[in-house]
């Protein structure tokens, strides 16, 4: 019975129903002895007498934060009774115990403390913190929430090696794109401009303290176009957005070359002045350009002024192909221009005929196009104009055959008139009087020529 006595006169119960937390503290400690419990009463004997939480409910969620930013952890109850909340740490110490942290690390603070939430707020967040942190409510049973903060570690730098420095057009390019020390793992991708490249291989590999290294590897064809457009290593990460470094591609390609007409616009004739420009580019630049005949050598009145191949009077030996070459030190490469010397434009006397010959004599005439200042000669068929005049005397001749024998039918209806009423005479002088006079009785007779 003493000992009963005894025990029984230890077990102060906690005024608000509290229970000593898993680690005792200096502040605990004061915490208990402001509240008149004994620091070292069991939590079961702090539960006796407690009145049952089936009604309250401990909510928290998982947290998930950038290294070095600011976690916020909130232990909630529904319908509280003013039953004690703590919040403990992955080795089950004491982070806050109501509004008292028994815990030393000062990045730990509280933001909020209520009946009904604790929320605390850890600063300076590292992949140390990362685990399940656990929400305490002192109930009868007691009743517990989980919370589990992962940490993110974003790559902490992002390289791209490459063989060399310089390539010429045609070789192959390799290049490694390489994030280091990330958790979880990146997705590396690959862009020229807007266009996006296919890698070759992507190894992950394992580091300590659970973070990875992510390597990949692109391969492509250098060309001319590629000669100064970078090459974009993108990571996709959690923890970080937009990270990416490029790689711009210097690519040596040799001479680009055409040949263009500066003056005259139009057809070269003879007598006329002719400028060709040779254009070349290339990388590195080209280090001489080189005009020559094909086939034959330059006429001896062609000048060569720089880039420039200059006819001072065009004639028929002129014709043939020119050729303008470039080089540097990658290769050479070379563009024609085929010439062709029309001849001078004349003009030409109207056609004439003589009057003491039935021959007419015709010169031919030439139609000059001068359509967007091309002058063009076009020569006229004899054989459409000698169609044209014969068509024309066909129907003339026609004309002529329908016109003669309206005459002659007209011609024919007189005559039959003067013998009119002398067929029936009996005599002469009947015939002569029924000529002048005529009888009406008699019927008038006709004859028509055709």
């Amino acid at each position: 019975m003493r000992g009963e006595q005894e025990k029984s006169s230890t077990r102060t119960r906690h005024p608000r129903r509290g229970v000593r937390p898993a680690v005792i503290g200096p502040a605990t400690h004061h915490y208990y002895k402001h509240q008149q419990i004994h620091p070292r009463t069991s939590p079961i004997d702090l539960y006796q007498g407690c009145p049952k939480g089936e009604h309250q409910n401990l909510v928290t969620e998982d947290i998930t934060v950038v290294e070095g930013e600011v976690a916020i952890i909130s232990c909630r109850v529904k319908n509280n009774d003013d039953s004690v909340i703590q919040l403990l740490n992955p080795n089950r110490q004491t982070i806050y115990f109501r509004d008292v942290r028994p815990l030393k690390d000062s990045r730990f603070q509280l933001v909020n403390f209520s009946s009904n939430e604790l929320r605390v707020s850890l600063s300076n967040v590292t992949l140390e913190d990362e685990g399940r942190y656990l929400c305490q409510l002192y109930t009868d049973p007691p009743q517990e929430a989980f919370t589990t903060i992962t940490v993110l570690v974003p790559p902490h730098n992002l390289v791209i090696d490459v063989q060399k420095d310089t390539y010429v057009e045609g070789e192959e390019v390799e290049m490694n794109c390489t994030a280091l020390a990330s958790k979880p793992a990146g997705t590396i991708r690959w862009f020229q401009g807007n266009k996006a490249l296919t890698a070759v291989k992507t190894d992950v590999e394992y580091m300590e303290e659970r973070m990875f290294r992510v390597r990949s590897q692109l391969v492509l064809t250098a060309k001319r176009e590629d000669d100064g457009i970078p090459i974009v290593c993108l990571v996709d990460h959690p923890a970080v957005k937009d990270l990416q470094t490029q790689q711009y591609l210097d690519v040596q390609y040799k001479p680009m070359v055409s040949v263009s007409v500066k003056y005259p616009q139009g057809l070269t004739r003879e007598g006329e002045t002719l400028e060709l420009v040779c254009s070349a580019t290339g990388k590195p630049r080209p280090e001489s350009i080189l005009w020559q005949r094909v086939d034959d050598d330059l006429p001896e009145h062609v000048l060569i002024l720089g880039d420039n191949l200059l006819f001072g009077n065009l004639n028929k030996t002129d014709n043939g192909t020119y050729r303008c070459e470039a080089s540097n030190s990658v290769g050479s490469a070379s563009a024609d221009y085929t010439l062709f010397v029309y001849d001078h434009p004349t003009t030409l006397p109207p056609p004439t005929t003589t009057t003491t010959t039935t021959t007419t004599t015709t010169t031919p005439f030439i139609i000059t196009d001068t359509w967007a200042g091309d002058e063009t000669p076009l020569v006229v068929d004899h054989a459409v104009i000698g169609g044209v005049v014969a068509v024309v005397v066909f129907a003339m001749l026609c004309l002529l055959i329908i016109l003669g024998r309206y005459f002659a039918r007209h011609k024919g209806t007189y005559f039959t008139h003067e013998a009119k009423g002398a067929d029936d005479a009996a005599d002469a002088d009947t015939a002569i009087i029924n000529a002048e006079g005529g009888q009406n009785s008699c019927e008038e007779k006709k004859e028509y020529f055709i």
